[in-house]
């Protein structure tokens, strides 16, 4: 009975045993062990086994990205308006023996230098520019808890603003301000198309005179070019004329026959001018008529030959 029992209390001492020095690390995990209170080694996934009564875990990380939400704050930018900022953060342990034994609690430390770090970077800039610097605000934000985590075996990723909330009065008056932008632009746009509108039309119109003129100016060219064009064919058929009548009057009955057409036409123009005027006026000699045949011949005798 004595043996029994005793069996069975070593079975139970053996069976604890096992349960404190087999150990199974997840993936993506790690444990800090200590040997009678010292740190002795960081155990990574899979199974190990303890030194019985000597070694424990004392620590156990989640090596995967963390992300811890920044509890709201209120900030005071450069020209002194307060705005209520929150923000998620990013952050992985690539330490765990540091993240263990360099700072008590790792996540309220960076959750706390996180938010005077904000604040800092809030008061460097003026409200209208906060809302346009968020990735520089992001990216000093998070090169500032860097320098700081690093002996804490943490490392911070990314740093990531969710909203800016300013007060009531200063929406309105952002919004105030928003509106008359965009009213000016909306004036300054009209202005500029009523513009390149009366631009279009003077140009428009200038080119429109261009023309005008241009057209005028080859058809002046043109009716030119056809009175010269007429008067030279009137010229040319003018000397054609009177080269046949020179012909016409070197053949026989040529002379007669320019006297009796000489005569006809001084008769001829006599009785018009007899006609349309009231008044007429008889030559004093009537031998004016043959006197002015006579030296229409003479004209054309003495005439160099052609």
């Amino acid at each position: 009975m004595f043996t029994t029992l005793l069996l069975i209390i070593l079975l139970i001492i053996a069976m604890i045993a096992v349960a404190r020095t087999a150990i199974l690390v997840p993936q993506q995990s790690a444990y800090v062990i200590e040997n009678l209170g010292r740190y002795s080694r960081t155990l990574h996934a899979g199974f190990h086994v303890l030194i019985p009564f000597a070694e424990r875990v004392a620590y156990r990380h989640s090596l995967k990205e963390q992300a811890l939400d920044v509890a709201e704050q209120i900030c005071i930018t450069r020209d002194n308006v307060q705005v209520g900022v929150d923000a998620v953060l990013y952050m992985q342990v690539l330490e765990p023996h540091l993240a263990s034994y360099g700072i008590t609690n790792y996540v309220f430390a960076i959750s706390q230098l996180a938010q005077t770090t904000l604040r800092s970077e809030i008061g460097k800039i003026e409200l209208d520019r906060t809302f346009e610097a968020r990735t520089i605000i992001n990216a000093n934000v998070v090169a500032e808890l860097d320098k700081a985590s690093v002996a804490w075996g943490v490392k911070v990723l990314r740093y990531e603003i969710k909203s800016i909330q300013p007060p009531e009065d200063v929406l309105t008056a952002m919004e105030k301000q928003m509106r008359a932008e965009r009213e000016k632009r909306a004036v300054i746009l009209t202005s500029e198309g009523d513009r390149d509108a009366k631009i279009n039309q003077a140009e428009g119109d200038k080119q429109r005179v261009i023309k005008a003129s241009e057209a005028n100016r080859l058809q002046q060219i043109n009716e030119a070019e056809g009175q010269a064009a007429a008067i030279l064919h009137v010229a040319s058929a003018t000397a054609e004329g009177l080269r046949r009548v020179g012909a016409a009057l070197s053949e026989r009955g040529g002379i007669e026959a320019m006297q009796l057409r000489i005569g006809e036409e001084y008769v001829r123009q006599f009785g018009k001018m007899a006609k349309e005027s009231t008044t007429l006026v008889i030559p004093s000699q009537l031998s004016d008529l043959a006197s002015m045949v006579t030296m229409a011949t003479n004209i054309v005798r003495k005439r160099p030959p052609a």
